[in-house]
């Protein structure tokens, strides 16, 4: 799960960590009175969506007056921002946040995240900030340190030693910097954080360490022991078919393709995305029922995949282990009825009842391709959405 910038700032001076200060607006007039109680004499306007890059497409401004603030919160409040992390069709931004100005002499990168080689909680750290660490790390990998923190021993004052001479700090700055690390790190260890990105981490003018912006990604299946975050979400910036599958507990994205999948298995439900596009077309999303779903469930995530006005052919790819190749069939047989099926439908079936499951599906009456294996499954998807076409 993600949050907003101003959001994950409040998480933040909850650990202790500088931030500017700042206050969120959904309105002009909610703006202008948020700039007159900082007081300025410069703010900071930006738009609050869940995605990066803001900057770049318009969506972040500094300004130097009340008239500027009204301006610029009037052209961002509801404009639809279009950035390298949003694609083509951007994002509406319903809030914006005011923030002070600061006065930068050094602008830093600095991110902690999970690092699954290592099943470590890793820091990564830059003295290029501000600029697209991937790009960074194309050009200039030198200029990027990784720190990891044994979860065995925890956070100790060396590793934010480490990190502060990586990043060229001096005196004061060091010992601010060995704080900062341990503030970050309990952090994102107490609230199950992902993903903990600040960038830029800037050095003012008068030498202090100062998140100027910060982006923080949750585990999903930690928020039920955070009830405080699940708090934080906002629904308008979710896809509202991805909203649904969470109700009903569906690993759910929306693609841009044709073909539906419904699988049990992340790991299957990618390959099944993939040999999709190996014989020509391409997943209109990922869907993983998981290994427990009932008929119910299996019903809705077949309703949800047919909700997409993009999908021309359904391609179900089911190994049952835990889930029964019978309950598959029964679901998908239900919600083709209750849906009035009219794109193409290839299933392939293997494991537990499988027999079972194929003879329902042979004995539903319904227009159903049943294939014998993955590949013979693609092809088949893939042949009839183009002869349908």
């Amino acid at each position: 799960m993600n949050i907003h910038e101003y959001q994950a700032k409040k998480v933040l001076q909850e650990f202790g960590v500088l931030v500017p200060r700042g206050e969120v607006a959904f309105s002009v007039d909610e703006a202008v009175e948020a700039a007159e109680r900082m007081g300025g004499p410069v703010w900071v306007v930006k738009a609050q969506i869940h995605a990066g890059g803001r900057g770049k497409g318009g969506g972040v401004k500094v300004v130097k007056s009340i008239d500027e603030v009204r301006e610029q919160a009037g052209n961002i409040l509801g404009m639809q921002l279009v950035t390298p992390q949003t694609g083509p069709a951007g994002k509406q931004v319903n809030r914006i946040y005011i923030e002070d100005g600061s006065a930068i002499a050094r602008e830093l990168y600095l991110s902690v995240l999970v690092d699954r080689d290592t099943s470590r909680v890793a820091f990564i750290a830059s003295t290029e900030g501000g600029m697209d660490i991937e790009q960074v790390a194309a050009d200039t990998p030198e200029k990027i340190i990784t720190v990891t923190v044994d979860p065995a021993s925890g956070i100790s004052g060396f590793h934010g030693r480490d990190i502060a001479y990586a990043l060229k700090l001096e005196g004061d700055q060091v010992k601010q910097c060995v704080r900062l690390i341990s503030n970050l790190y309990r952090c994102f260890s107490s609230k199950d954080a992902s993903l903990l990105e600040i960038n830029p981490l800037v050095v003012t003018e008068d030498g202090q360490l100062v998140c100027l912006d910060a982006k923080m990604n949750f585990d999903s299946n930690a928020l039920y022991r955070h009830p405080e975050i699940m708090e934080l979400r906002d629904l308008d910036e979710e896809d509202p078919s991805e909203i649904k599958a969470s109700e009903f507990d569906l690993n759910y994205i929306k693609l841009d393709g044709q073909i539906g999948c419904m699988v049990n298995g992340a790991g299957l439900a990618m390959a099944t995305m993939d040999i999709i596009k190996l014989y020509g077309s391409e997943p209109a999303n990922f869907l993983d029922v998981g290994g427990g779903a009932t008929k119910e469930k299996v019903t809705e995530a077949f309703k949800l995949i047919l909700s997409d006005e993009n999908v021309e052919g359904i391609l179900v790819n089911i190994f049952g282990g835990i889930m029964r190749c019978d309950v598959i069939a029964e679901g998908v047989v239900e919600a083709a009825r209750e849906v009035s099926l009219h794109v193409p439908l290839v299933v392939r079936l293997e494991g537990t009842n499988v027999e079972k499951g194929k003879q329902i599906l042979g004995d539903s009456g319904l227009p159903i391709v049943a294939a014998d294996d993955l590949a013979d499954a693609a092809k088949k998807i893939v042949a009839a959405v183009k002869e349908a076409a």
